[in-house]
């Protein structure tokens, strides 16, 4: 396991477009799917990573909050399936199931939108307002695994709270950290290590 943290994209950067397979109903969901909504939380997410793990439960409770509030909630895992088979498809199902994820959990086979968002690590959270502006990109709060505190997901619903009332999230963003982004071989983003 590698500890990597966000890129820490521009804020006010566009969200990238995207069409991705949705393992759990066969669907085919994209960024076009969110229009209208109040905010979009893009999550970099992968089921065996141990700081995904840490923060699941709760970010599956938050999403259930902000879901009927208007915020457009999707996960994406990226990693490399044939090297990493705890991210498979199959096993992404199982994960919906677990946990309770009542967002769409996409499969980025070719990495492409992991790379268009510079998504570095899992988790990695991108909000963006109604207009789709990078507002916030940080970390789901400042517990970690073993650290003993508490998993809240402050930082992350204290920008979406923020948001929703018309204002923009604090600008003191602190990175999300977390295992790497599972790269194929040979496919490893220019910017990345």
């Amino acid at each position: 396991m590698a500890l990597v943290p966000s890129t820490m994209l521009e804020l006010g950067s566009r969200a990238a477009d995207f069409s991705l397979p949705e393992p759990a109903t066969g669907r085919s969901v994209a960024l076009a799917d969110f229009e209208g909504s109040r905010a979009l939380l893009v999550a970099f997410l992968s089921n065996h990573c141990p700081f995904v793990k840490h923060i699941a439960d709760r970010f599956a409770a938050v999403a259930a909050d902000y879901e009927p509030r208007g915020v457009a909630i999707v996960g994406i895992n990226a990693n490399d399936v044939a090297n990493y088979p705890d991210d498979s498809p199959q096993r992404m199902k199982d994960e919906v199931r677990r946990r309770g994820y009542t967002f769409p959990y996409l499969f980025d086979e070719s990495q492409e939108v992991a790379k268009a968002y510079r998504a570095a690590c899992t988790p990695d959270f991108f909000l963006f307002d109604a207009d789709l502006r990078l507002v916030y990109r940080g970390q789901f709060d400042s517990s970690r695994p073993s650290s003993g505190v508490t998993v809240s997901g402050d930082d992350l619903c204290a920008a979406i709270d923020a948001v929703l009332a018309g204002r923009e999230p604090a600008g003191d963003q602190v990175p999300s950290v977390g295992c790497n982004i599972k790269w194929k071989a040979g496919n490893e983003p220019a910017w990345y290590g």
